[in-house]
């Protein structure tokens, strides 16, 4: 036998084969490519027609404070390419997966919960045998005697 005992190990095989930490697991394989899918539409894409239409590399803009530099055009590149990448998701991705819940709540109905008793017409619950107003057995649909 080895350093740990069998139960242990069976333990953490269960625990591994659980189904979120499966689910846990594709989501992060995917989300990792999703990513690099969307730097590249931004990189390779979005961001040299932004830079055509307004000039915007501000990689050179900087200011010197006692010998100290702050370049802030780093941090105006950075958010110009974060403020890219938010559009490029939510025009993408959440506005058509939007778009397509609505489609998909419109077109199912939702189950109906409840049914009228054929006997004394209340509404009584759709898995009901047995009306709890009048008695009738719904089943059969007779009444009682």
């Amino acid at each position: 036998m080895g350093v740990y005992p069998r139960g242990m190990l069976r333990e953490f095989r269960d625990f591994i084969l659980r189904g979120n930490v499966v689910d846990l697991a594709v989501g992060i394989v995917i989300g990792a490519a999703f990513t690099a899918i969307v730097n590249s539409l931004v990189a390779d894409l979005l961001t040299p027609l932004v830079g055509i239409i307004f000039s915007a590399d501000f990689s050179t803009l900087s200011v010197t404070v006692n010998g100290s530099t702050i370049t802030y055009g780093n941090f105006l590149n950075a958010l110009v390419s974060f403020l890219l990448v938010g559009a490029a998701l939510f025009f993408l991705v959440v506005k058509p997966m939007n778009l397509l819940e609505r489609r998909r709540q419109a077109t199912e109905p939702d189950a109906p919960t409840t049914k009228t008793c054929a006997e004394c017409a209340s509404e009584i619950p759709v898995a009901a045998r047995r009306c709890p107003m009048c008695t009738s057995d719904l089943s059969t649909g007779s009444t009682p005697q």
